[in-house]
């Protein structure tokens, strides 16, 4: 039954807030507003809670991202590969001197440096890019650079394969040392994802980053010692690119697989280091503007 203003009880009439007291009646309540910001612990409960949410997100994408194509999901080996392949040829022509198993060094930077680029860049549109979904549907929004990542990490998971293929099929032993290749993939994934929240929220706020970053991803290209060996370096800048984050996943690698490279504990510091504060930062400055996304 419709109750009318006059059918009132005191007591309906006390329980409604007053003009300017909404806020101490939600509180007294324990209501909270739609769309609200939770605290950074809650955010991660929330993210947990929607796990399986998230992998099943970025498994569909993953699949559905080639299914055009006659080649399907070959292409995520082909594509690193024949760039592998151009720069091999064309920087061999140009280095005079070049490290040894030059193939197997130059793919190997290569896949790595691909994993990071553009795992980077297709997060800084993982907001942007879902506008639609971010307006249609409540969720954290963390959820979205976290499943770029993951179709990322799914996509290198047959390139490492091929890389093993290739680093055996050019006269390197194979060796138990070949296992550290997927903890350094992991470390890897954890730096990619922390800057993929980071770079997520600048594009919401300056769309034109996105013209911007594919050309600072070419600067750790070329400083990274992916065609050459980092002795290149003058010796008062060779400490800066060992402790890039680029080279030092790519280092991780290249002491796992090639035999010439001695495990080294420092890089494992290193890389480590980058990934916890990337991830760290991230994380807080992705959640900070949780409330943003889909409203501006």
């Amino acid at each position: 039954m419709e109750t009318s203003v006059n059918n009132l009880r005191p007591s309906d009439v006390t329980d409604l807030p007053a003009p300017g007291t909404a806020a101490e009646f939600a509180a007294r309540h324990g209501l909270r507003r739609v769309g609200a910001r939770p605290g950074p612990i809650r955010y991660l409960r929330q993210l947990w809670e929607r796990r399986h949410f998230t992998m099943a997100l970025a498994r569909s994408r993953f699949i559905a991202r080639n299914q055009q194509d006659r080649l399907g999901m070959l292409w995520n080996v082909l594509s690193p590969l024949i760039q592998a392949a151009v720069y091999a040829t064309v920087f061999g022509i140009l280095f005079t001197s070049r490290p040894d198993n030059w193939p197997a060094y130059v793919v190997s930077g290569v896949f790595i440096f691909t994993f990071s680029s553009r795992a980077i860049t297709e997060g800084a549109k993982a907001v942007t890019g879902n506008a639609g979904l971010v307006r249609a549907v409540h969720f954290p929004r963390a959820v979205l650079p976290i499943t770029t990542t993951l179709i990322q990490l799914f996509r290198m998971l047959p390139v490492i394969a091929v890389l093993f293929v290739i680093v055996a099929a050019t006269g390197e032993p194979i060796t138990r040392s070949w296992l550290l290749v997927i903890p350094a993939l992991a470390v890897q994934a954890v730096f990619n994802l922390g800057v993929a929240f980071f770079t997520a929220r600048i594009t919401t706020h300056i769309p034109d980053f996105t013209q911007l970053l594919p050309f600072v991803m070419r600067i750790f290209f070329y400083t990274s010692a992916i065609f050459y060996e980092i002795t290149r370096f003058p010796e008062s800048v060779r400490p800066i690119v060992e402790l890039s984050p680029i080279y030092t996943y790519i280092a991780l690698v290249r002491q796992a697989v090639l035999g010439d490279f001695t495990p080294h504990a420092f890089t494992w510091y290193v890389g480590g280091a980058w990934a916890v504060l990337a991830l760290v930062v991230g994380y807080f400055f992705f959640w900070q503007a949780e409330e943003r996304y889909g409203r501006e």
